[in-house]
């Protein structure tokens, strides 16, 4: 099928290099502003594994093609294609403006924006205005669930799909755009669009809950002097539980799945329904942040002035070069109040991190992990990349000042931490 895609953002993308890779001629088109330049200029806007190289690829096979944003699909367009930013509501309406124009056409409009609840059937209805009887046209809502740093291998082999549609025309054509994505078992979910739209929202509010929960039982853990790894195990051992998203830390970030939540609670808030649920999940959550520097803080007596401090990983989460919402950047803000200097090292985030901040001389940003520890008086564990679960304790040990590591993760052993002569404090973790 030749499919339109308009969008900035990292679905847009992935939508882009995985449909063309099934076959389908696709024009990208992305609108103006930091993405576009950064794709004009040859920089990966998106520091995800494996989209450059796909997207390259399939720009090489003829499959993938770069259209302008002002332009409107050609006559041969099958499918269109919206995955844009909250902010770019009023654009995703013009879209659909110009295409309810060409009143002898038939569209299909699939939208995978995170717009607000009833979004696309409002969409639906401004593309329906004044076209010839007998022409076909819907948009349907199909939500974004990538998972930022297996964003291709999420959308390639889904554990679930959900599509608000309440047209048959309109389903027919999807599932045969997303075929080459379903054929294992159909994973596909048909609801209506406003239904698609909350359960999005809804799904990413039971696993924020499920975080806030753990990390109120991991402060608890602390003052009954109990392991929280253990009551992790024992309660995901239940099969009305289950062990996903039980991992206490030190708070979690990502654009979207934070704003989805903030979403849900201002959702619930304006229909008068309220969420004090939410609310609490929320405020845990910013709570969360500054776990590891109220420990480093109790643990040097509230004299934290003059002294360096490394951070290990500052993304929201590994596998990203992302630091939206991240913990990182309350921690930091916390430490220069403080009066501390901060190394960091990241495997993917310190371009970004640069960006953010700048020039600081308190900042500094390693390209090695052992040389961001180098004269530390802490070192914090705050995003879990696989480069940090097996340290060179010895080597670690000998580079820093103080021998005290915080497992923001609990990624780490803490006996055997100890026994490697460093002082260890994790979440929840005895």
């Amino acid at each position: 099928m030749h499919l339109d895609i308009y969008g900035d953002t990292l679905t847009a993308l992935v939508t882009a290099a995985t449909l063309s890779s099934t076959g389908h001629q696709v024009t990208l088109r992305v609108p103006a502003g930091q993405v576009a330049d950064d794709l004009d200029a040859g920089r990966m806007p998106y520091q995800e594994p494996g989209l450059e190289a796909m997207l390259d690829q399939q720009q090489q096979a003829g499959r993938l093609l770069a259209g302008s944003a002002d332009e409107m699909p050609g006559d041969r367009a099958e499918a269109v294609f919206l995955a844009l930013s909250p902010a770019a509501l009023p654009f995703a309406e013009s879209v659909i403006d110009q295409l309810a124009l060409r009143r002898e056409h038939s569209w299909l409009v699939v939208n995978q924006s995170n717009f607000p609840v009833g979004t696309t059937e409002s969409l639906q209805q401004r593309l329906r205005d004044g076209a010839d009887a007998g022409v076909d046209r819907a948009v349907i809502v199909m939500p974004e669930m990538l998972q930022e740093g297996a964003a291709l291998q999420s959308f390639m082999r889904p554990s679930s799909i959900l599509v608000g549609c309440d047209s048959d025309w309109a389903e027919v054509h999807i599932r045969e755009i997303l075929r080459p994505f379903n054929r294992l078992r159909d994973v596909m979910h048909l609801l209506r669009p406003r239904e698609a739209e909350f359960t999005k929202l809804a799904i990413n509010g039971m696993l924020a809950t499920r975080l806030g929960f753990m990390n109120d039982m991991a402060s608890l853990a602390d003052a009954l002097q109990v392991d929280i790894e253990q009551v992790r195990m024992g309660m995901g051992a239940d099969p009305r539980i289950g062990e996903a998203y039980l991992y206490p830390g030190c708070g979690f970030g990502g654009l979207n799945f934070s704003r989805n939540v903030m979403s849900l609670a201002d959702t619930l808030e304006s229909s008068g329904v309220g969420s004090e649920l939410l609310e609490q999940v929320l405020l845990i959550n910013e709570r969360q942040k500054e776990v590891l520097f109220r420990k480093l803080w109790q643990h040097y007596r509230t004299d934290l002035h003059g002294k360096t401090v490394t951070l290990w990983g500052a993304a929201f989460k590994p596998g990203t070069g992302r630091i939206d919402n991240a913990p990182a950047l309350k921690l930091l803000d916390a430490l220069w109040a403080q009066g501390v200097t901060v190394r960091v090292h990241d495997p993917k985030a310190l371009p970004t991190l640069r960006a953010h901040y700048g020039e600081r001389a308190d900042l500094l940003l390693c390209d090695d992990p052992y040389e961001a520890a180098r004269g530390a008086d802490a070192l914090m564990l705050v995003t879990e990349w696989k480069d940090y679960w097996s340290p060179d304790y010895p080597r670690l040990r000998s580079l820093m000042a103080q021998p005290l590591l915080l497992d923001g993760r609990n990624i780490l052993d803490p006996d055997f931490v100890r026994s490697s002569g460093f002082v260890y404090y994790g979440i929840g973790r005895q």
